[in-house]
């Protein structure tokens, strides 16, 4: 069964619609948002990546005593260790991601069309495969840049390493590894970022449906447009119900990979070594280290994403200009 116009157009109540997307203002325009974004979110990773790291030893074990510490030692700059490398790197693995997302997320969608579920459910599902798919694509770029950028980031603290930058990272761990040591923790940053961009955008396209619903406007978007604050309101409550659901599943995780990562270059524990460490410093709860820093950063970076994100769609500028 083919899927009619109108059906893709009620699956994309609020959300983008590729084949409608102006791609010079996506790629361009989208660029520059998406970096102030990262620009004004990057100290919640340094914070969360030292959280992480922490040794048993370490004094600095929650968010304010790392972000006084960092302050402390290297003033504002010291929340922008591995900026530099994080910004060459991600933007063409953004543009990766979001391309590959959305062109998933329509051919998704008509796959599961036939199936008669629910429209929160359809979304669920869509969005679901569309986020692990473009996270899977990414990885081949974001792995490298993660490894480098958090060494930069954890320089100096609890013992770590100091390198004079990103080439300096890059050039000492590929003469003691190879370029295959710029993919450690390759598997698990699968394992967790596959997963939990899934959980993400499955979250968020089956919880702003069923917001929609409770607050009474999940009739047709183009003959009943929302306000523009009912529909940023929606939006970013929906992201942060993906940020809290996907950061609570998988920041066991993500500790674990940022640990294999960082460590250094005569260490190499194995992923068994790293979970019974935890475990042995904090209990279970030490594998979710990070995990507040995580959720806001995966809530705010989220809802921010999808609210620069509308804007570079088509259709969402058009309702911009009928509501003004």
């Amino acid at each position: 069964m083919e899927t009619s116009d109108s059906q893709v157009q009620s699956f994309g109540q609020t959300e983008i619609n590729w084949d409608k997307l102006d791609k010079t203002k996506f790629y361009v325009v989208g660029a520059g948002l998406f970096t102030g974004i990262t620009v004004a979110l990057y100290p919640v990773s340094v914070v969360k990546t030292r959280l992480q790291v922490a040794s048993k030893d370490t004094t600095e074990r929650n968010v304010f005593t790392v972000i006084r510490g960092i302050l402390k030692a290297d003033g504002i700059p010291g929340l922008y260790r591995g900026f530099g490398t994080v910004i060459t790197g991600l933007i063409p693995a953004r543009v990766i991601y979001l391309t590959t997302l959305e062109t998933t997320k329509v051919t998704a969608f008509k796959m599961v069309e036939p199936f008669k579920f629910s429209e929160a459910t359809q979304a669920a599902i869509a969005n679901g495969i569309a986020g692990i798919t473009g996270s899977l694509v990414a990885q081949s770029v974001v792995v490298p840049v993660d490894l480098v950028s958090q060494k930069l980031m954890v320089q100096g603290y609890s013992g770590h390493a100091k390198y004079s930058g990103g080439v300096d990272v890059a050039r000492k761990v590929i003469k003691s590894d190879g370029i295959r040591g710029l993919y450690r923790g390759f598997g698990l940053s699968i394992m967790t970022y596959g997963p939990s961009n899934a959980v993400w955008w499955a979250s968020y396209g089956s919880s702003q449906r069923v917001i929609w619903r409770l607050v009474g406007n999940d009739a047709d978007f183009e003959k009943a447009p929302p306000s523009l604050g009912a529909l940023v309101l929606v939006q970013a409550t929906g992201g942060v119900i993906a940020g809290a659901a996907a950061s609570c599943i998988t920041t066991p995780l993500d500790t674990i990979k940022t640990r294999l990562q960082v460590m250094g270059h005569h260490k190499r524990p194995s992923t068994v070594h790293v979970v019974k460490t935890l475990i042995a410093e904090d209990g279970w709860q030490g594998l979710y280290r990070g995990l507040g820093p995580r959720f806001f950063s995966m809530s705010a970076w989220g809802t921010s994403m999808i609210l620069a994100y509308e804007y570079l769609s088509m259709d969402f500028f058009l309702l911009y200009l009928h509501l003004l």
